[in-house]
């Protein structure tokens, strides 16, 4: 699973014609898909032994390679936080690795646990429906939507398959320099797919996300060089069972290169940045793999950050980005921007579910990881093809989306109920983080409330917006491509599903690890389980009401204060003057200031951040 998608990445740089990219795109994600589904079934979970020292030699001429060519591009774009950055994280592991290089042998480089699982499913299941997605997109992006733009589709899906290939060499690997190796991979990849357009907005954005990520590469570096020194081991899962003061450095190392990945405040500006980027990449960094790869090394953690000084700063970061991210999605018009924010402020979730480190906030911080891929992918790949038949990103361009294109709109609809409404997942895990919050630090269950609240009102109004019919639309629907149309009727039968078979995956996945590392299991009550299954149940009718949408609907006018005139959406008021209706949504912009959140954000995590380095010191 690791190897195969970064064998089809080095195929697909070579291959030029659309037919045999098809070919090539779809085999290989069925392969990783049929893959992922076969590793969730089988029994036991156990340690990998890979005992070949060439595997770890190639790594390090790799990374070096890496190196180099970042030095190369940092030089040309006038970068110097870029040089200054690979040359200390790459000096600092060419030298450690060939100091000991006699010493650094994992008992098992690679392993496997229901985390694991969990995590290969999300990447394998996930990150193949957008590569199929891609198929379609990418064709009409250059074709149709941006001639202007060199068309490099072979790198483009190149880069996505070597993306997915790192992001399980991470899941799986308990070698930390393995770990460390692939996680320079996807930051790698995600620089030259987010500056893919060669725009200057691009470019820029592309560096900004580079020297974010590449920070938090350095502190993995040296997490990895203090664990040694003062243990000799290389292993994670020696890290994570490790009683000793002295292993909180790298702990806090570690968590701070989670936090850049996760894009957490201070550096959530590089996955607002992304959003430039064509939408399969959204779709890939915000929701289903890259974002992930950081909460999931603090999840690994928690149980380290538990009853900490280190845990509440890493608490109060998640927190306070929940909040602030949660602010700021109210005031944003941009249907990308929107779903940036929110991916931003729940990933702070996750992260508030790592700090606390209890059985009862991981297992809500796993459940989160799960219903918010599966929704939020939805979602990104449901607004690029919305942008595609607009021709524009602005929510309120979406006006009567349920008549115009019913079933985009539907889609859009489920994803949206996905990440709020009761009984979808999104809204008991955060249910379940509420409780794990009160019960460890019950003053800040209030960022958790305001937050949910905030939430509740950016997405109602923006399913208000697909719904709302002022006049008669007519239908102009496009064909999907058969690759668009598997994967987002996939996702969206997969966000019902997550939820109806809630019981059964955490029964068989979540809890299990909870039980192996805290030794304790944590579920939903029996009688909570049967109430959310009816409510299921009843929810699923919901896309049957837009069945026949747009087939003999009549539009009526509405009573508008004044003399109707021709038409559902002009009036004559009280001084006989004509006007059109006209509904916006509210955005406060007063209230919720996007540049005022996030430098009171920025602040008080940069704070926090100061606290966390030095606890782990003194």
């Amino acid at each position: 699973m690791i190897l195969g998608p970064l064998a089809a990445g080095v195929g697909l740089l070579c291959l030029k014609p659309d037919h045999l990219r098809r070919i090539l795109v779809v085999g290989v994600t069925l392969a990783i898909c049929a893959g992922a589904v076969v590793l969730a079934r089988l029994p036991a979970p156990a340690g990998v032994a890979v005992h070949h020292h060439a595997i770890s030699e190639l790594m390090l001429v790799a990374e070096v390679i890496m190196g180099l060519y970042l030095v190369g591009a940092g030089f040309r774009a006038r970068q110097p936080w870029v040089v200054a950055l690979v040359i200390a994280q790459t000096g600092l592991m060419v030298w450690f690795e060939t100091r000991y290089a006699g010493e650094l042998e994992a008992v098992n480089n690679l392993f496997v646990d229901k985390l694991s699982v969990i995590m290969a499913l999300i990447n394998g299941v996930l990150g193949g429906g957008i590569c199929l997605y891609a198929l379609g997109y990418m064709r009409a992006y250059h074709e149709t939507h941006h001639p202007e733009i060199a068309d490099r589709r072979p790198l483009f899906f190149s880069l996505l398959f070597v993306f997915m290939g790192a992001m399980f060499g991470i899941i799986f690997s308990n070698n930390l320099l393995w770990f460390y190796f692939f996680w320079e991979v996807t930051t790698l990849c995600s620089f030259l797919l987010i500056g893919y357009s060669g725009k200057p907005e691009a470019i820029r954005n592309s560096y900004r996300a580079l020297v974010m990520n590449l920070a938090g590469g350095l502190a993995f570096a040296l997490a990895i060089v203090m664990f040694h020194r003062t243990s000799g081991r290389i292993e994670l899962s020696a890290l994570t069972h490790s009683a000793s003061a002295l292993s909180m450095v790298p702990v806090v190392l570690l968590c701070f290169a989670g936090l850049t990945k996760s894009a957490q405040l201070p550096f959530s500006g590089w996955l607002l940045g992304a959003m430039v980027a064509p939408t399969p990449v959204s779709a890939l960094l915000h929701s289903s793999t890259m974002v992930k790869a950081g909460v999931y090394l603090v999840l690994r953690l928690a149980p380290l950050l538990a009853g900490s000084a280190a845990g509440i700063m890493v608490v109060l970061i998640g927190a306070m980005t929940f909040l602030v991210g949660s602010f700021a999605a109210v005031s944003a018009r941009d249907a990308k921007k929107v779903l940036a924010y929110s991916t931003i402020a729940n990933l702070g979730l996750i992260v508030l579910c790592g700090g606390i480190g209890t059985a009862e906030a991981v297992w809500a911080g796993v459940l989160l990881i799960i219903f918010h891929a599966v929704a939020k992918c939805l979602l990104f790949l449901c607004v690029g093809v919305v942008e595609h038949q607009l021709h524009t990103r602005d929510i309120e361009a979406m006006s009567g989306l349920i008549l115009q294109s019913p079933r985009i709109a539907v889609m859009m609809l489920i994803g949206m109920a996905g990440m709020f409404l009761a009984p979808f997942g999104m809204l008991i895990s955060k249910w379940a983080v509420l409780k794990a919050v009160v019960d460890a630090y019950p003053l800040l269950s209030a960022f958790i409330v305001f937050g949910s609240s905030a939430t509740l009102f950016f997405w109602v109004k923006w399913m208000g917006k697909l719904l709302e019919t002022i006049q008669p639309r007519h239908r102009a629907e496009h064909e999907l491509e058969s690759g668009q149309a598997i994967t987002l009727y996939g996702l969206a039968l997969a966000t019902f599903a997550t939820c109806l078979l809630f019981p059964f995956i955490s029964s068989h996945f979540i809890e299990p690890y909870v039980g192996s590392v805290f030794g304790e299991s944590v579920s939903m009550s029996h009688g909570n389980i049967v109430i959310m299954t009816m409510m299921m149940l009843v929810v699923m009718l919901f896309p049957l009401s837009f069945v026949n949408c747009g087939r003999g609907v009549k539009v009526m006018d509405a009573y508008l204060g004044g003399a109707n005139q021709a038409g559902s959406v002009r009036f004559r008021g009280g001084l006989g003057q004509s006007r059109e209706v006209c509904m916006h949504n509210y955005y406060l912009s007063g209230f919720f200031n996007e540049s005022l959140l996030f430098t009171w954000g920025v602040l008080t995590c940069t704070g926090a951040l100061v606290v966390l380095l030095v606890s782990s010191i003194l």
